[in-house]
């Protein structure tokens, strides 16, 4: 897996080179010391080039659900930081927006190589038609997740009735840094993105070179994971079930709190055991880090947040340890090493299946897969089988888990988001600090971000239209 970690600034380097070199006027010299990738292994490695290609940071959605716990240097420093995490309505945050820009750039660049390996890999001077197939398969499944998470950042959720003609974000489908695009419509985009994902899923295998390469089982569960936002539970169900057949595996955090009792116990220490979610992990579809590509912690949460854990849970357990330092107390992460915080998970894909039979009113089938992945999660002392009267009282005990077991993913910002446009879950967050009281409403604008001023103000060859007032 090391090799997968390696040489990510020659690749991108390479990735511009070939975006240039795409338009002849901008190079017809190749610098010395350079390569201009030819072969299929010089594009497939593309894949691999983690800090650019395989990064979803919403540094910006993770704050506004406060699912961690900010420093007050952070808040102080950043006031875009403070209007999300404090649910500023009154903030102008299209002015503040003028420097975190990271989630625009990285969602982009990786579009940008993966239309790069889609117009270039079948030219590629080596390797079979179906070897080049399934990197161009690959580069599709890539661009329709970093579409989703756009999507589901900078433009409204998802809504049958107002998707055809509310405005999403550009849709780019060529590398070349001066080719025209489009700001496509809500319905538009998520048309595209199942486009990708369908003309990809003939040429991908079950297994792939590495966990960094999408295969089939990624495929169908990111299927299922835009059907669902879409509330096309129907086909969801069907994707997801297709995506169990290929790996149905839950990790057994009960287990791993058995093993690593003794330090996770110890009292005043902090760093107890190495983390399980990485290259490896048994649920992996498909691995994408989250705000940062190299090895360490998961974010803190802050002391209200972790009330909503079941009580028992070994998963939050495992990975948190409450910890006062100076006047901030919060639950510090306890684990080390990688986290697939951006992929695709064998959790996510039986969370989906559970609310859609809950959703198609199959409440005891909802019921029986969602305690299969609590009974992998809840301490035995702790753990009862749940039971839903109705699908609304089953989607909230489903809902539960998700928000616990995928914290800090884009999942749950966008269950969030479209939940918040159901009455029967819409919810208003409430929390105090500093004896001061705060709320945040399922309506208000907050829940889509603004892009950023860097983008607003230099399109390229296309326009953009700002999708929040503020």
């Amino acid at each position: 897996m090391k090799k997968i970690i390696s040489n990510t600034l020659k690749i991108s380097a390479l990735v511009l080179l070939v975006s240039f070199s795409s338009c002849k006027k901008f190079l017809d010299i190749v610098p010395k010391g350079v390569k201009i990738p030819t072969t299929l292994t010089d594009y497939e490695a593309m894949i691999r080039d983690e800090y650019g290609n395989q990064r979803t940071t919403i540094t910006q959605a993770i704050l506004l659900l406060n699912d961690k716990f900010e420093t007050s240097a952070n808040l102080n420093y950043y006031p875009l930081y403070t209007a999300n995490y404090f649910w500023n309505e009154a903030a102008d945050r299209i002015a503040l927006n003028n420097s975190d820009e990271t989630t625009y750039y990285n969602a982009y660049t990786a579009i940008s190589t993966s239309n790069l390996l889609i117009e270039h890999v079948p030219e590629s001077t080596d390797g079979t038609a179906e070897a080049k197939a399934e990197v161009v398969a690959q580069a599709k499944v890539l661009r329709a997740l970093n579409y989703y998470v756009l999507a589901n950042y900078y433009a409204d959720t998802y809504e049958e009735s107002n998707a055809a003609t509310k405005l999403s974000v550009p849709l780019i489908l060529s590398a070349d840094i001066n080719a025209p695009y489009t700001q496509v419509t809500i319905k538009e985009l998520y048309d595209f993105m199942l486009k990708d994902i369908d003309e990809a899923i003939p040429s991908l295998k079950a297994t792939s070179a590495t966990v960094l390469h999408p295969n089939l089982g990624a495929a169908h569960a990111l299927k299922a994971r835009i059907f669902l936002t879409m509330g096309r539970y129907n086909d969801a169900l069907v994707s997801a079930n297709q995506a169990l057949t290929f790996n149905d595996k839950l990790f057994d955090w009960t287990q791993f709190y058995t093993t690593y009792k003794t330090q996770i116990e110890q009292p005043d220490v902090y760093t107890n055991a190495p983390s399980p979610m990485g290259f490896d992990f048994v649920e992996n579809y498909y691995f994408r880090h989250g705000s940062s590509y190299s090895s360490g912690r998961e974010s803190a949460i802050r002391t209200d947040r972790a009330t909503r854990f079941e009580t028992g849970d070994a998963r939050f357990a495992s990975r948190w340890k409450l910890r006062t330092v100076a006047a901030d107390t919060y639950f510090t992460s306890i684990t080390i090493g990688f986290f697939n915080y951006g992929g695709l998970t064998t959790t996510e894909v039986y969370l989906i299946k559970a609310e859609c039979q809950a959703r198609l009113n199959d409440v005891p089938g909802a019921m029986t897969t969602l305690n299969a992945v609590r009974l992998k999660r809840i301490f035995p002392a702790n753990y009862t089988a749940l039971s839903a009267a109705n699908t609304v009282d089953a989607v909230k005990l489903i809902q539960r888990t998700k928000s616990n077991e995928l914290i800090n993913s884009i999942t749950t910002f966008a269950d969030r988001r479209r939940l918040n446009k159901d009455p029967n879950y819409a919810t208003t967050m409430t929390k105090t600090e500093n004896n001061q009281n705060y709320s945040l409403s399922p309506s208000s604008h907050l829940w889509t971000m603004p892009f950023p001023q860097g983008a607003f103000k230099n399109p390229g060859n296309g326009t953009i239209k700002q999708n929040v007032d503020k």
